[in-house]
């Protein structure tokens, strides 16, 4: 038995992203044309608005590869070992130590090649 594999079609892209920037310019517009209404009101048409031009823009070849790449990078972080609370607060203190030591050792070469440099000035 055969198997075709059937890719799938991305027809009017161009003109789905149109449709995706004038719903986004309008909802903009909108929202500063309304200003003088509630804006709660204002509020829930922008999302309605959002949403519509959301579901539009998943259906192009590029919405669909960021969704792809999303799920992939959700699924990656869901592989992620996390560290527990003692190796967190360890490694933690670990990092200011080391940010505290390099702080005084800078904070001391600055200070020798600032007396240096005022000894050889005067």
């Amino acid at each position: 038995m055969n198997a075709m594999t059937e890719e799938k079609q991305y027809r009017l892209d161009g003109l789905k992203w149109s449709v995706v920037v004038l719903l986004i310019a309008s909802a903009v517009y909108g929202n500063y044309y309304f200003s003088v209404e509630s804006l709660l009101y204002r509020v829930v048409a922008m999302i309605v608005i959002g949403l519509v031009a959301a579901f539009i823009a998943v259906n192009t070849r590029k919405g669909e590869g960021f969704v792809s790449l999303l799920h992939g990078a959700y699924n990656e972080a869901r592989r992620v070992v996390w560290p527990t609370r003692q190796e967190r607060n360890q490694t933690t203190l670990m990092v200011v130590a080391v940010v505290l030591v390099m702080s005084l050792i800078l904070w001391g070469l600055d200070s020798l090649f600032g007396w240096l440099a005022s000894m050889v000035i005067s």
